[in-house]
C-alpha cells in the first residue's frame, strides 16, 4: 500500500499553491527540512523567510504579512508552533482574524525518539479553545493536499495538525473535503469510531477485526475538529447508541472532548475516549509508543468491548 507522510504532502502541495498564488508566503522557524517547506523556499525564495530559532517573532511577522494582504502559510514543530508561540497566536492571529494558516509538522508521540520535549499532545486543546482559528487533523497525504488548498480558499486563521511518519493512503485523490464535514468511511450500527489523523487509519483497522466478530461498526474520520460537524455525530450517536473516539493526542481538550460536548448536549450515549490520559509522551519508536499508550488496532478492540457493556446497561 502506497505510503506518505502527512508533512510530505504538505510540503508538496505548497509547492503547488505557491505556483498557483502570488500572493502566498510561507515563514519558517528555521526546520524548514522537516517540514518540508524547503521546497518552496528554493522555487520562491522571494516569498520565504527563514525566522530563525524564533517562532514567537515568526506569528508576529505572520500577522504582519496577512495585514497588508498575503495569505501566510507558518511552519514549525508542532509543540513550538501553538507552545512556544501561543500568545502570539493568540493575539497577534487570532484576535485580529488574519488569514495565516498555521501548519504545524511533528504532532503526537509518533514523532518517536525525540522524547517527551517534542512530543505536543496538547495542541488540539490549545488551538481549539481560541476563537476564530479553525483546526484540522488529516489522515493521510490526500487529505493534507485535499485541507491546504481549502484553507487557501477560506479567509483566516487555522492550524493544520501534522505527523512525522508515513501513512497509507485511506483516501482517493477525487474524495470530497469540506472544511467542517466529516467523511464516513465505513458504515455499521453497533457503535461508531470517530477518528482523526494517524488514528484514522487504526480506527479502519479496528473495525477489520471486529467484521471477524461479525461487529459492524460505523468509522468516522473528523479531520475538522473546529467547526466540528455536529449534524454528523449525533446523527451516528441515534444510530449506533455508542461512540469511540481516537486521537493521538490527551483525551483533555482534544477532538474527544469536542465529541463529548455534542453528545452530552444534544444525544446522550456512552463514550469512550481513546488518547493519552493525561500525561506527557516518552522516548520510543513510534510503534512502541502507540502500544504503550493503548493505541493499537488490538487494544482499540478491547476498549470497544468496554463501550459495548456500557451500551447495553
Amino acid at each position: 500500500m502506497e505510503k506518505q507522510a502527512t508533512r510530505d504532502a504538505y510540503g508538496k502541495a505548497l509547492l503547488e499553491l505557491g505556483k498557483l498564488h502570488q500572493d502566498i508566503v510561507v515563514l519558517d522557524a528555521d526546520l524548514s527540512k522537516s517540514t518540508k517547506t524547503a521546497e518552496f523556499a528554493r522555487s520562491f525564495p522571494e516569498r520565504f523567510i527563514n525566522a530563525g530559532i524564533a517562532e514567537q517573532n515568526m506569528m508576529g511577522m505572520a500577522a504582519g504579512l496577512a495585514t497588508a494582504g498575503k495569505v501566510v502559510f507558518a511552519s514549525s514543530f508542532a509543540i513550538f508552533a501553538t507552545g512556544r508561540a501561543f500568545e502570539q497566536v493568540r493575539n497577534s492571529i487570532a484576535y485580529g482574524n488574519l488569514n495565516v494558516k498555521i501548519c504545524a509538522t511533528h504532532a503526537g508521540v509518533t514523532v518517536g525518539e525525540d522524547g517527551a520535549s517534542h512530543q505536543s499532545v496538547e495542541d488540539i486543546a490549545l488551538m481549539r479553545s481560541v476563537p476564530n482559528i479553525c483546526v484540522l487533523v488529516p489522515s493521510d497525504g490526500v487529505s493534507t493536499r485535499k485541507a491546504l488548498f481549502k484553507l487557501y480558499e477560506q479567509k483566516g486563521p487555522a492550524y493544520l495538525r501534522l505527523g512525522r511518519p508515513s501513512l497509507p493512503l485511506i483516501h482517493d485523490d477525487d474524495m470530497e473535503f469540506e472544511i467542517g464535514k466529516g467523511i464516513e468511511l465505513r458504515k455499521g450500527k453497533d457503535a461508531c469510531l470517530i477518528a482523526c489523523g494517524i488514528m484514522v487509519e487504526k480506527a479502519l483497522q479496528a473495525a477489520d477485526l471486529l467484521l471477524q466478530e461479525g461487529i459492524g461498526v460505523s468509522v468516522v474520520d473528523m479531520h475538522t475538529i473546529k467547526p466540528l460537524d455536529k449534524d454528523l455525530i449525533i446523527e451516528k450517536a441515534r444510530e449506533t447508541g455508542a461512540i469511540l473516539t481516537l486521537e493521538e493526542h490527551s483525551v483533555l481538550g482534544g477532538m474527544g472532548s469536542a465529541v463529548c460536548e455534542v453528545v452530552c448536549e444534544h444525544f446522550p450515549v456512552p463514550v469512550i475516549r481513546m488518547g493519552l490520559d493525561d500525561v506527557f509522551g516518552q522516548s520510543g519508536s513510534p510503534d512502541e509508543l502507540l502500544q504503550y499508550y493503548g493505541l493499537t488496532p488490538e487494544q482499540i478492540v478491547e476498549k470497544f468491548h468496554d463501550l459495548i457493556k456500557k451500551k447495553q446497561k
